[in-house]
Protein backbone atom coordinates (compact mmCIF):
# COMPACT_ATOMS: atom_id res chain seq x y z
CA UNK A 1 0.00 0.00 0.00
CA UNK A 2 1.35 3.41 -0.99
CA UNK A 3 2.39 5.76 1.78
CA UNK A 4 0.20 8.81 2.22
CA UNK A 5 3.01 11.22 1.27
CA UNK A 6 3.62 9.41 -2.04
CA UNK A 7 -0.08 9.44 -2.88
CA UNK A 8 -0.23 13.17 -2.16
CA UNK A 9 2.76 13.88 -4.41
CA UNK A 10 1.25 11.89 -7.28
CA UNK A 11 -2.15 13.55 -6.89
CA UNK A 12 -0.63 17.05 -6.86
CA UNK A 13 1.34 16.27 -10.04
CA UNK A 14 -1.49 14.65 -12.02
CA UNK A 15 -2.57 17.79 -13.87
CA UNK A 16 0.97 18.52 -15.08
CA UNK A 17 1.38 14.91 -16.21
CA UNK A 18 4.74 14.45 -14.52
CA UNK A 19 6.41 14.86 -11.14
CA UNK A 20 8.88 17.75 -11.04
CA UNK A 21 12.32 16.89 -9.72
CA UNK A 22 12.10 18.28 -6.17
CA UNK A 23 8.93 16.27 -5.53
CA UNK A 24 10.29 13.25 -7.43
CA UNK A 25 13.36 13.28 -5.19
CA UNK A 26 11.16 13.53 -2.10
CA UNK A 27 9.05 10.61 -3.33
CA UNK A 28 12.14 8.47 -3.97
CA UNK A 29 13.55 9.26 -0.53
CA UNK A 30 10.28 8.17 1.08
CA UNK A 31 10.55 4.91 -0.90
CA UNK A 32 14.03 4.24 0.48
CA UNK A 33 16.29 5.44 -2.35
CA UNK A 34 19.18 7.74 -1.49
CA UNK A 35 19.02 11.25 -2.95
CA UNK A 36 21.39 14.23 -2.56
CA UNK A 37 20.75 16.92 0.03
CA UNK A 38 18.64 19.53 -1.72
CA UNK A 39 16.39 22.53 -1.24
CA UNK A 40 13.69 23.91 -3.53
CA UNK A 41 14.44 27.64 -3.41
CA UNK A 42 11.78 30.04 -4.65
CA UNK A 43 13.76 33.24 -4.09
CA UNK A 44 17.35 34.42 -4.44
CA UNK A 45 17.65 34.76 -0.68
CA UNK A 46 16.41 31.22 -0.11
CA UNK A 47 18.81 29.87 -2.75
CA UNK A 48 21.78 31.54 -1.05
CA UNK A 49 20.71 30.31 2.37
CA UNK A 50 20.27 26.77 1.01
CA UNK A 51 23.69 26.81 -0.64
CA UNK A 52 25.31 27.81 2.65
CA UNK A 53 23.49 25.00 4.47
CA UNK A 54 24.47 22.37 1.89
CA UNK A 55 27.95 23.73 1.19
CA UNK A 56 29.63 24.78 -2.05
CA UNK A 57 30.11 23.59 -4.72
CA UNK A 58 26.46 22.96 -5.48
CA UNK A 59 24.34 22.09 -8.50
CA UNK A 60 21.55 24.43 -9.59
CA UNK A 61 18.56 23.24 -11.62
CA UNK A 62 15.53 25.05 -12.94
CA UNK A 63 12.14 24.03 -11.55
CA UNK A 64 9.37 24.56 -14.12
CA UNK A 65 6.32 22.56 -15.16
CA UNK A 66 7.18 23.48 -18.75
CA UNK A 67 10.68 22.00 -18.64
CA UNK A 68 10.82 18.22 -18.61
CA UNK A 69 14.29 17.92 -20.16
CA UNK A 70 16.28 20.50 -18.20
CA UNK A 71 19.65 20.01 -19.90
CA UNK A 72 18.18 20.72 -23.34
CA UNK A 73 17.21 24.20 -22.19
CA UNK A 74 20.32 25.04 -20.20
CA UNK A 75 18.44 24.37 -16.99
CA UNK A 76 21.26 22.52 -15.18
CA UNK A 77 24.34 24.32 -13.82
CA UNK A 78 27.20 22.33 -12.28
CA UNK A 79 30.02 23.51 -10.06
CA UNK A 80 28.44 26.64 -8.58
CA UNK A 81 31.10 27.61 -6.03
CA UNK A 82 30.26 31.09 -4.75
CA UNK A 83 27.40 33.44 -3.87
CA UNK A 84 28.24 35.61 -6.88
CA UNK A 85 27.99 32.69 -9.31
CA UNK A 86 24.81 31.44 -7.68
CA UNK A 87 23.16 34.86 -7.95
CA UNK A 88 24.07 35.06 -11.64
CA UNK A 89 22.77 31.56 -12.36
CA UNK A 90 19.56 32.16 -10.42
CA UNK A 91 18.85 35.25 -12.51
CA UNK A 92 19.51 33.33 -15.73
CA UNK A 93 17.33 30.37 -14.78
CA UNK A 94 14.53 32.70 -13.68
CA UNK A 95 14.11 33.75 -17.33
CA UNK A 96 13.08 30.21 -18.32
CA UNK A 97 9.37 29.82 -19.07
CA UNK A 98 7.12 29.25 -16.05
CA UNK A 99 10.02 29.46 -13.59
CA UNK A 100 9.01 28.09 -10.20
CA UNK A 101 12.35 28.22 -8.43
CA UNK A 102 15.77 26.62 -8.35
CA UNK A 103 16.72 23.22 -7.03
CA UNK A 104 19.87 23.78 -4.95
CA UNK A 105 21.60 20.45 -4.53
CA UNK A 106 24.83 18.97 -3.22
CA UNK A 107 27.43 17.85 -5.76
CA UNK A 108 27.83 14.06 -5.93
CA UNK A 109 30.33 11.91 -7.82
CA UNK A 110 30.77 8.34 -8.98
CA UNK A 111 30.20 6.10 -11.97
CA UNK A 112 27.23 7.43 -13.92
CA UNK A 113 24.45 4.87 -14.34
CA UNK A 114 20.84 4.95 -15.43
CA UNK A 115 17.98 3.22 -13.66
CA UNK A 116 14.61 3.36 -15.31
CA UNK A 117 11.20 1.77 -15.59
CA UNK A 118 8.24 1.74 -17.89
CA UNK A 119 4.89 0.03 -17.95
CA UNK A 120 4.78 -2.29 -20.94
CA UNK A 121 1.25 -2.83 -22.27
CA UNK A 122 1.92 -6.57 -22.56
CA UNK A 123 4.40 -7.47 -19.81
CA UNK A 124 3.66 -4.85 -17.17
CA UNK A 125 6.44 -3.11 -15.21
CA UNK A 126 9.95 -3.56 -16.60
CA UNK A 127 13.19 -2.26 -15.09
CA UNK A 128 16.18 -0.94 -17.04
CA UNK A 129 19.78 -0.68 -15.83
CA UNK A 130 22.60 0.80 -17.86
CA UNK A 131 25.64 3.01 -18.04
CA UNK A 132 24.23 6.51 -17.75
CA UNK A 133 24.98 10.16 -18.27
CA UNK A 134 24.76 12.12 -21.50
CA UNK A 135 26.22 9.24 -23.51
CA UNK A 136 23.51 6.72 -22.64
CA UNK A 137 21.84 7.04 -26.05
CA UNK A 138 25.18 6.64 -27.84
CA UNK A 139 26.60 3.62 -26.01
CA UNK A 140 23.25 1.90 -25.41
CA UNK A 141 24.78 -0.35 -22.78
CA UNK A 142 21.56 -1.33 -21.02
CA UNK A 143 19.77 -4.44 -19.80
CA UNK A 144 16.08 -4.93 -19.05
CA UNK A 145 14.21 -7.29 -16.71
CA UNK A 146 10.60 -7.67 -15.68
CA UNK A 147 9.68 -6.48 -12.19
CA UNK A 148 9.78 -7.38 -9.38
CA UNK A 149 13.55 -7.84 -9.10
CA UNK A 150 15.21 -10.41 -6.90
CA UNK A 151 18.85 -10.40 -5.79
CA UNK A 152 19.77 -12.84 -8.57
CA UNK A 153 18.16 -10.55 -11.15
CA UNK A 154 20.24 -7.59 -10.02
CA UNK A 155 23.47 -9.62 -10.19
CA UNK A 156 22.56 -10.87 -13.65
CA UNK A 157 21.77 -7.35 -14.87
CA UNK A 158 25.07 -5.93 -13.62
CA UNK A 159 27.10 -8.76 -15.17
CA UNK A 160 25.24 -8.38 -18.47
CA UNK A 161 26.47 -4.81 -18.95
CA UNK A 162 29.36 -4.57 -21.42
CA UNK A 163 31.03 -2.04 -19.12
CA UNK A 164 30.49 -4.06 -15.93
CA UNK A 165 34.24 -3.97 -15.22
CA UNK A 166 33.92 -0.26 -14.48
CA UNK A 167 31.65 -1.19 -11.58
CA UNK A 168 33.90 -3.94 -10.26
CA UNK A 169 37.08 -1.84 -10.12
CA UNK A 170 38.95 -1.29 -13.38
CA UNK A 171 42.72 -0.67 -13.45
CA UNK A 172 42.99 0.16 -9.79
CA UNK A 173 39.81 2.22 -9.48
CA UNK A 174 37.61 1.64 -6.45
CA UNK A 175 34.75 -0.78 -7.15
CA UNK A 176 31.16 0.36 -6.82
CA UNK A 177 29.36 -0.82 -3.70
CA UNK A 178 27.22 -3.43 -5.44
CA UNK A 179 25.31 -4.11 -2.23
CA UNK A 180 24.07 -0.51 -2.18
CA UNK A 181 23.27 -0.67 -5.90
CA UNK A 182 21.34 -3.89 -5.37
CA UNK A 183 19.42 -2.44 -2.43
CA UNK A 184 18.51 0.63 -4.50
CA UNK A 185 17.37 -1.45 -7.46
CA UNK A 186 15.16 -3.67 -5.32
CA UNK A 187 13.62 -0.67 -3.56
CA UNK A 188 13.06 0.95 -6.96
CA UNK A 189 11.47 -2.24 -8.31
CA UNK A 190 9.09 -2.35 -5.35
CA UNK A 191 8.13 1.30 -5.86
CA UNK A 192 7.45 0.72 -9.56
CA UNK A 193 5.19 -2.22 -8.73
CA UNK A 194 3.22 -0.03 -6.32
CA UNK A 195 2.93 2.81 -8.86
CA UNK A 196 2.06 0.57 -11.80
CA UNK A 197 -1.46 2.00 -12.17
CA UNK A 198 -0.40 5.65 -12.22
CA UNK A 199 3.00 5.95 -13.90
CA UNK A 200 4.03 5.76 -17.52
CA UNK A 201 7.79 5.77 -16.95
CA UNK A 202 10.51 6.70 -14.46
CA UNK A 203 13.95 7.89 -15.51
CA UNK A 204 16.76 8.15 -12.95
CA UNK A 205 19.76 9.46 -14.89
CA UNK A 206 22.36 9.71 -13.69
CA UNK A 207 22.51 7.52 -10.63
CA UNK A 208 25.99 8.13 -9.19
CA UNK A 209 27.57 4.99 -7.75
CA UNK A 210 30.85 4.82 -5.84
CA UNK A 211 32.49 2.66 -3.20
CA UNK A 212 30.58 4.59 -0.52
CA UNK A 213 27.11 5.29 -1.87
CA UNK A 214 24.64 4.91 -4.73
CA UNK A 215 22.61 8.09 -5.11
CA UNK A 216 19.98 9.45 -7.51
CA UNK A 217 21.38 12.65 -9.02
CA UNK A 218 18.47 13.35 -11.37
CA UNK A 219 14.92 12.02 -11.51
CA UNK A 220 11.88 12.31 -13.74
CA UNK A 221 8.54 10.54 -13.20
CA UNK A 222 6.01 10.59 -16.05
CA UNK A 223 2.39 9.87 -15.14
CA UNK A 224 -0.36 8.19 -17.06
CA UNK A 225 -3.04 10.51 -18.36
CA UNK A 226 -6.13 10.52 -16.18
CA UNK A 227 -8.29 9.77 -19.20
CA UNK A 228 -6.23 6.69 -19.98
CA UNK A 229 -6.62 5.45 -16.44
CA UNK A 230 -10.36 6.03 -16.59
CA UNK A 231 -10.68 4.21 -19.91
CA UNK A 232 -8.90 1.20 -18.44
CA UNK A 233 -11.26 1.15 -15.48
CA UNK A 234 -14.27 1.44 -17.78
CA UNK A 235 -13.00 -1.42 -19.94
CA UNK A 236 -12.70 -3.68 -16.89
CA UNK A 237 -16.33 -3.16 -15.94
Amino acid sequence: MLKKEITEIISASQQAGWVMEPEAKRLLAIAGLEVPRFKWATSMEEALRSAHEIGYPIVGKVVSRNVVHKSDQGGVVLGIDSDKTLESMYRRLSNIENFEGMLVEETVSGVEMILGAKIDYQFGPVILLGMGGTGVEIYKDVVVRMAPLQEKDVISMVRSLRAHQLLEGYRGSEPVDLHKLSRMMKAFSGLVMELEEVIEAIDLNPVMCSSKRCIVADARIMLQKETQGQESKDADR
